[in-house]
Formats: C-alpha cells, sequence, structure tokens
C-alpha cells in the first residue's frame, strides 16, 4: 500500500488553473480486507499546459467505520500524480462485486485499488485514452500500458530495441515466466531461477523481452531483481546518469563490484558472537578505507546498540509438557491465556509439545476449550476434511478436461510440493508419503477457499505445520486458521502486501529517520526488498527449526500482532551501516538482503525487535494501519478479491 507523497511536487504542477477533465464520485479505497471498512472519495482528471494529472480525495467526516480517522483516510489521499509518472493501468470487472482499476507508477510502487461503486470504469479509461496514448497488453486485454512521448529522451527509449530487453518501468516484471503462472498466484513466490533473467538498470528503468510488463507485483520476479547483467546495467546507465540528475557519485557507485555478503556475514558472526549477540554486518563489514572513508553515515537516533540491552529480554529455554499443564485447569482449559503466550514468546515450546500447543496459538483450539470438547471437534473436523477433500476426488478425468481452474491450481500445487523443503528429511526422497500429504491439503484448500484457490508460497506455511502436526486433518484446519490472518499475503491485487510495506515503511520513518531518508533518495521506498521477508513470515531466511521458533513467537500477539513488521525494522537497522556506507541502490539491497538468508541470528533479531516494540509504543501502533495483516477478521465483511475468471 502506498500514498502519494509528492505535495511539494503537486503544489506547482497542479494550481487552480488546471482544467478539470474528469469527475466520479463515490470511487473507494479499501484500507483493509474488508468492504465494510472503505474509505470513499472523489476522482478527478485534471489537465494543465497538455499534461494530465489523476487525484483521489477522501470524503471529509464520511466513513463507513467508526474505527477508522481522518487520518487514516488522508494517509491514502492521492494529490495530482502525473500521467507521465504512471506505468499501467489495470481494469477489473468481474461478473460479481465491483469494478476497480489498480494504477501503476513508474517506480514501480501501485496505489490501492479504486473501487467504482457506481461503476463508471470504463468511462474513466475512455476519458484517460483522449488526453494519454494507452496501449493494450497484447497478453492482458485488462492491462493498459501508459505511453507518454511528450519527452524525446522517452519516446527514443519506447522505440529502443537492445538485445533481449524492452523498457519498461522500474520495478515492473523482468524476467521470463517459464515456471507458468495462473490467475491464482500474482502474489505466490517460486523457488526456480531462471538463468535467460533480463535486467534491472541501477537507476530504476526494468527490461522485459516479450513479457508483459504489467506482471511488476509478482514476487516470483521480485526476488529475482538482483540477477543483473553487466550489459543492461552499462546500457541504462549510459542513458540515464546525466538525464536523471546521478553525477559522478553515482558512476561512481556503479563501478563498485557487489561485494559477498553472506561471507563477510558469517565472519562477523563467528567473530562476535561472544562479544556481542547482535552480529550483524555493522561497522565492522567497513573496512575498505579506501572507498569509504568519504561517507558519512548518520547516527542511528535510537542508539540501537544500548536499546535492546535494556528493554529486550533475553530468551528463556523451551517450555516442556509439566509446564504446560501447569497452564492448564483439571478439564484442560488455559487458564491464563495471556501468561502462556508470554511464556511461548519468550522460550518458545519444545517439539514434541507443539502439537498440543500450535492450534491454540493459530486459534484452531479456543483456549476456554476443555479436553472432552477439543478431541470432540477433532472428530467433527475430521470428517468435514474428508467431505471436502471427495469434492476433488471425484473429479472424473473428463470433468477435468472442462475445469480450467482445477488443472491449473493442481498443476501449480504438483510443482511446487516436490520442490518445498525437500532437503528436510521429512520430505527427502522419491516417492515420499509426506509430500503426498501436503499436495492432498493444498488441493483441499483450494476448494474450501475457492475465492483464493493456491498460490506459491502457501507450501511454505503448510510444510512445518504438517511436520508438527502428523495428522492431514489437523494439519489442514490448523492451516486454515493461519490463512485467516494471512490470507490476505496471496490476494491477487497484493492489498494485503502493500498494505504491510506501507506500515514498515512508516515504522522505520519512525524508529529511523535517517534510513527512512536514504532509502526514499535512493528510490528503495517501496521496501520490496523486504517483500519475500513479509510475505512467508521470514520462512527462507532461517533454518528450519529457527522458523518454527520465530513462527510460534509471531503467532502468540504478545506484545503486537504485527512483530513480524518490527523483526524487518530490527533487522534493517543492523544492517544500516552497510546499507549507506556502501551507499547500495535498489539493485545491490535487494541482493544484500535476499544473501542475509541464514546469517541472521534469530535471538537477538526477536530481542531487538521487542526492544523496538516498546519503544515505538502507541506511535507504532498508529503508524499501522486498521485491519494490516495478520490481524484476525473484525466481522464478516469480504475477505478475497474477485476476480474477472472467477467461475
Amino acid at each position: 500500500m502506498m500514498r502519494c507523497d509528492s505535495d511539494k511536487r503537486s503544489r506547482s504542477s497542479d494550481p487552480d488553473a488546471a482544467e478539470l477533465i474528469y469527475l466520479k464520485d463515490n470511487v473507494a479505497i479499501h484500507p483493509t480486507q474488508f468492504a465494510s471498512e472503505r474509505i470513499s472519495g472523489r476522482l478527478k482528471l485534471t489537465k494543465q499546459e497538455s499534461l494530465l494529472f489523476l487525484s483521489w480525495i477522501p470524503y471529509k467526516g464520511q466513513t463507513s467505520n467508526a474505527k477508522l480517522s481522518e487520518k487514516d483516510r488522508n494517509l491514502y489521499t492521492i494529490t495530482a500524480v502525473p500521467f507521465t509518472e504512471v506505468r499501467s493501468i489495470r481494469r477489473h470487472t468481474p461478473p460479481l462485486g465491483w469494478q476497480y482499476v489498480i494504477v501503476v507508477l513508474s517506480s514501480g510502487l501501485a496505489f490501492p485499488p479504486l473501487y467504482f461503486y457506481n461503476g463508471g470504469v470504463k468511462e474513466f479509461l475512455a476519458t484517460v485514452k483522449q488526453h494519454v496514448l494507452l496501449a493494450r497488453s497484447a497478453e492482458d486485454a485488462n492491462v493498459f500500458i501508459v505511453n507518454d512521448f511528450q519527452s524525446r529522451l522517452q519516446k527514443t527509449l519506447s522505440s529502443l530495441e537492445l538485445p533481449s530487453s524492452l523498457p519498461v518501468a522500474s520495478g515492473q516484471s523482468t524476467y521470463p515466466l517459464d515456471e507458468v503462472y495462473s490467475n491464482e498466484n500474482q502474489g505466490g513466490t517460486s523457488a526456480g531461477i531462471d538463468n535467460r533473467v533480463s535486467n534491472v538498470s541501477q537507476y530504476g528503468l526494468r527490461k522485459q523481452k516479450s513479457h508483459d510488463p504489467t506482471r511488476d507485483l509478482s514476487i516470483h520476479l521480485l526476488e529475482k531483481f538482483s540477477l543483473v547483467t553487466k550489459f543492461a546495467r552499462e546500457t541504462t546507465t549510459q542513458l540515464f546518469s546525466e538525464n536523471n540528475g546521478f553525477g559522478s557519485a553515482g558512476k561512481r557507485w556503479n563501478n563498485q563490484p557487489v561485494h559477498s555478503y553472506p561471507e563477510k556475514l558469517s565472519n562477523i558472526v563467528e567473530e562476535k558472537h561472544d562479544q556481542n549477540p547482535h552480529s550483524y554486518p555493522e561497522k565492522e563489514h567497513l573496512n575498505d578505507e579506501e572507498i569509504y572513508n568519504d561517507i558519512d553515515v548518520p547516527a542511528d537516533p535510537l542508539e540501537f546498540n544500548k536499546l535492546s540491552l535494556v528493554w529486550g529480554k533475553p530468551r528463556q529455554s523451551p517450555m516442556g509438557s509439566q509446564e504446560f499443564t501447569a497452564f492448564l485447569d483439571s478439564e484442560g482449559r488455559v487458564v491464563e491465556s495471556k501468561a502462556l503466550r508470554e511464556r511461548v514468546f519468550y522460550g518458545g515450546i519444545e517439539h514434541h509439545l507443539r502439537k498440543e500447543v500450535w492450534p491454540f496459538l493459530l486459534g484452531y483450539h479456543a483456549y476456554e476449550s476443555t479436553y472432552a470438547e477439543r478431541e470432540y471437534l477433532r472428530s467433527v473436523k475430521q470428517m468435514e476434511y474428508a467431505t471436502l477433500k471427495q469434492q476433488w476426488q471425484s473429479i472424473s478425468r473428463e470433468q477435468a478436461k472442462r475445469f480450467t481452474k482445477y488443472r491449473e491450481r493442481k498443476g501449480l500445487i504438483d510443482k511446487d510440493v516436490v520442490r518445498t523443503d525437500r532437503s528436510f528429511e521429512y520430505y527427502e526422497g522419491d516417492d515420499n508419503l509426506n509430500v503426498n500429504i501436503m499436495r492432498d491439503i493444498l488441493l483441499t484448500y483450494s476448494f474450501y477457499n475457492f475465492d483464493l484457490g493456491y498460490c506459491q508460497g502457501m507450501s511454505d506455511y503448510l510444510s512445518p505445520i504438517l511436520f508438527v502436526m502428523e495428522d492431514e486433518s489437523e494439519a489442514f484446519w490448523c492451516f486454515v486458521a493461519l490463512m485467516e490472518r494471512l490470507g490476505p499475503n496471496f490476494n491477487r491485487d497484493q492489498n494485503g502486501m502493500h498494505t504491510q510495506l506501507f506500515a514498515l515503511s512508516k515504522l522505520v520513518e519512525l524508529l529511523d529517520s535517517p534510513l527512512h531518508n536514504y532509502f526514499k533518495q535512493n528510490d528503495c521506498l517501496n521496501y520490496f526488498f523486504c517483500f519475500r521477508w513479509i510475505l512467508i513470515q521470514f520462512k527462507r531466511e532461517f533454518e528450519y527449526e529457527k522458523t518454527m521458533q520465530l513462527w510460534e513467537v509471531l503467532w502468540t500477539q504478545y506484545l503486537t500482532e504485527h512483530l513480524h513488521l518490527y523483526v524487518c525494522v530490527a533487522i534493517l537497522k543492523r544492517c544500516r551501516s552497510t546499507i549507506m556506507g556502501e551507499q547500495m541502490d535498489f539493485d545491490t539491497l535487494l541482493k544484500f538482503i535476499n544473501e542475509l538468508s541464514g546469517h541472521i541470528d534469530l535471538d537477538s533479531t526477536v530481542r531487538d525487535a521487542e526492544a523496538l516494540c516498546i519503544c515505538a509504543g502507541e506511535n507504532g501502533a498508529a503508524s499501522i494501519p486498521p485491519g494490516t495483516p495478520p490481524s484476525l477478521p473484525l466481522d464478516d465483511g469480504i475477505v478475497y478479491s474477485l476476480e474477472d475468471d472467477v467461475l
């Protein structure tokens, strides 16, 4: 989620003399996954000196939900954005539900979907087309590429044919999709890497050979931003360095080699662990005085090294069966759920006990339920699961030929499960029964929640749950409970992910304004480099056991529902000197972040996140929009976006 932070620009570009071209009332933004919490406003198109501007202003004093304050509404105001900064517009006209459009900027950021509650998407696009050249995507009839030919440079770039590349807007899809992406998985992630990747320039222009540039929101592509070819980088540097205000400093850093960050990080961890548990790539990493001696890294305003020592508590030993039993009364009810969650937060759970405690943390079992009630629930849910599973098991081959959605989902699941945690003993080897069970659970879930279906990344969540529960039905229902919180991560409009990235940017701004300003100055304000962290809750950053330890800490929601965002801030703050000292641009930063995988100390990171959360206090909570995942659903609102191709 983003808003336009360009007030200074818009004051000069949208004066009173601007001509009103188009006005539409009752156009809404959904700040949460619930339609009942929408913010309604007025959409306008204005024109001045041949430039077209888009604005969306929320109505004052009008909201469908009392929980949304005036401040909440103002966060999403769109103020006079020129179409020279718009890359594409995607329209959605589902047979059920409301029409909406997604406006994607050249920076790669996308505004929240604009819902036309009274219809009118066609008229809106027709008006835009009268003033701006719109080119319909060859691969998706609902996507319109915005081409502005007023700049001679832009015109030259739009017609420029570079080997294996085509200029498209920054932040967008840059790589061929060998792994077929159905309409279900545009928020998913892929483990595969395609070596025929085209590439990302240092200054933000993405290049792609023939695939549609509007597939910019796929994590499959975002994970590959760091795979940059020398040809694309050097070519785009020559084209843009003078035209974008990048002087000799920009050229200087472009010529620096990309360091092997994991190797250096590993050395730092080994050398400093006994002295300081927070063994991140801080100033010890900056040893190249001849390169970095003129870089003045702004000081951390929180004195972070001291902060966690004051507020962050050390981890305790895991909770065992005897201690857990002390939290239960004679009939099996959890007497003090907050105390239990606090114990798990600071110490975790012994592995053999997880199958009992995880269902509580996930919300599958109520804390006040008794032994008998939980046993009865298991039997009922087992029968319900068998019924759900039968829905797809009964599909005949002839029926499957006429059931495109089923074939697409099954094909995607079949591909994903055979490459999910296969190096882990529980899933390794050919004809592994547990791999087949994982496939069955995911297929069943795609029928249970047909609107959301299956998206790449879901298998990453299911794998540890199945390993812990060791029961197909119980694993399924625990997974269902988890998706109630994290399902919005996989929405096709990616509203859930954008909301979290937006909240992360506000937290960094609150807790480390120099670092936030650095990201802003270096076109990293979209925080896409943290996309994978948030999408699958750091699953790729830690080894299997550590991932389970982190997840159960997050699931306690002891300090906040959004501790994962503070974990992101904690890691970024530990790396701030390296990031700013080495003047990382987006591409280098993404490579650096991805290569932190396996080199982050979990205990100190959780401790740092706790300290940051306490330090942020109410200001931190106010920085996170209402309903930001993994907040549990507050009512029976619409959770998942209906798409054009839903049956």
